[in-house]
Parts: structure tokens; sequence; C-alpha cells
């Protein structure tokens, strides 16, 4: 299948991996890129020693230079604001060995979109609303995710956050009106061929896809979750605040966690 998505980063499928905190390690990210789609290192909180360490993984389980090509990472942008020596890392890497693309969540990417294309990757920004998408593209952002409310894991809370389905086609007719070279990802609740084709014909050039690939073999998420997680249907899920006060994770409004 190709899209503009594939034709961009030379990839056979027009999927890209969510760079999930914890659980994108190098293994997963080097399995999607095998299969032909774009495999992003969680970067996550930003500690510089798991993602040297995942990142060199996942370039060495590439196994081909193809496959490497199609290795990136991903970061929590509110962390990199505390911590940014992770990035820094990566985009002093040899040109042999930079990320394919580069992918910011969660806060405001300027202070670090200047920085990325100066090295010259690719920038993969993500938003949950409308009024994000200027910020995005004032960062430099290549290719845009509009993540829905239904995603797993981190996410804009109830209040604010936007359906798939209703936020992808408004922000495509957006984008092809005011910036038509901008690529656009849809994210939330797509987790099979089915849910991939509809995300194409809502108007997006391919998916980011997380919770389905956080419950395989090659994430680093615990077998016991991975069980749990797949005996579980989508009514078993909630969205809170709670889980990440439960883990002393800070995270600042209006952002939440959709877990089990």
């Amino acid at each position: 299948m190709e899209t503009r998505l594939t034709t961009l980063f030379d990839l056979t499928s027009p999927i890209a991996l969510a760079p999930m905190a914890l659980a994108s390690g190098g293994r997963l990210a080097a399995a999607c890129a095998r299969a032909g789609a774009l495999g992003l290192v969680g970067g996550g909180y930003g500690d510089l020693a798991w993602t040297q360490r995942e990142y060199r993984l996942a370039l060495e389980e590439a196994r081909t230079p193809a496959a490497r090509a199609h290795i990136g990472c991903g970061f929590i942008t509110w962390k990199l604001e505390e911590d940014a020596s992770a990035l820094d890392w990566m985009l002093d890497l040899p040109g042999n060995e930079r990320p394919r693309a580069l992918m910011l969540s969660f806060g405001d990417p300027l202070p670090f979109g200047e920085r990325i294309a100066r090295a010259g990757i690719p920038l993969i920004c993500q938003v949950q609303r409308m009024e994000q998408v200027p910020q995005a593209l004032e960062a430099g952002a290549k290719v845009i995710v509009a993540q829905g409310a239904e995603a797993g894991g981190h996410g804009m809370n109830s209040l604010g956050g936007r359906a798939t389905i209703t936020f992808v086609p408004e922000l495509a007719d957006w984008l092809a009106a005011h910036a038509p070279d901008t690529l656009l990802l849809a994210a939330g609740g797509i987790a099979d061929g089915r849910t991939l084709a509809a995300a194409l014909l809502l108007g997006a050039d391919g998916a980011l896809i997380g919770s389905r690939l956080w419950a395989t073999r090659e994430s680093l998420a615990s077998a016991a979750a991975k069980a749990q997680a797949a005996a579980c249907n989508g009514d078993g899920t909630a969205r809170s605040a709670v889980f990440d006060i439960l883990r002393r994770k800070h995270w600042p409004a209006p952002y939440d966690f959709r877990a089990i």
C-alpha cells in the first residue's frame, strides 16, 4: 500500500509505532522496522542511559540497512524541558546512526523543533486539539498526529479530548487548505486492518499505533499486563489522572491516562 507516509519514509506499511514510554523498546521498534513500518523507540521520560541502550538495540536488531533507515525515537515534550540530554545525544549521533524521524508529544515543541530541523531529521508532532496545530507547524512538523481520546495510555482528558472519527477529517481538511505538504497520521482506537482502512478513508496518510503493539511479545510491558489487556474489551478501560498519581508521574493538565 502506498501513501504519502510510505513514500516519505520508504515504508511498505502506512504505520508508525507509537513511542510508548517503557514499552516501545529496541526490540519492538526493530520488529516494526523490519516489517516495513516506522519504528519509534519510546524515549519517554528522557532517561539518557535507557534511551541510549534501547536505541542502539533497535539499530542492532533491525539487521539490515533498509530496516535501520526506519528507526526513530519519540519524546515526552514537557519532560525535555526538564532534561534534554537524551535528545542532545540523539542529535549528535553520526549520520548513519541518526534517527529517521523524531516525535514530540504533550507540550510545546517550539523550543526543540529548530534544533531537530537543523539536524535534518523530520519532526512528527502529536496534537489532541485543532488549536495546537499552528504551534506544531511553527515548530517545523513534517507530520502531525491527530490523537483521539480513544487512545490508550497518555492523552488529553475527557473534557478537552476529541474523538478520532471527528478529529481526523477536520484536521485533514484544514491541512489541505493551509499546509498541504504536511502529512497526517491518525491515532486512537486503531488496532487492525479495518480501523487502519477507516483512518485512511478519514483522510489520514497512515496511523500511529500504540496499544495493539504494546501487547506484542517484543514490547517491554510485563507479560501479566499484556495478558490482562488481551482479555479485556473497551468497556474495561477508563481515563483518569489517578494512574499517574499512583505511579508518582507528575503529568501536567490537561493530560491523563487510559488504562484497565
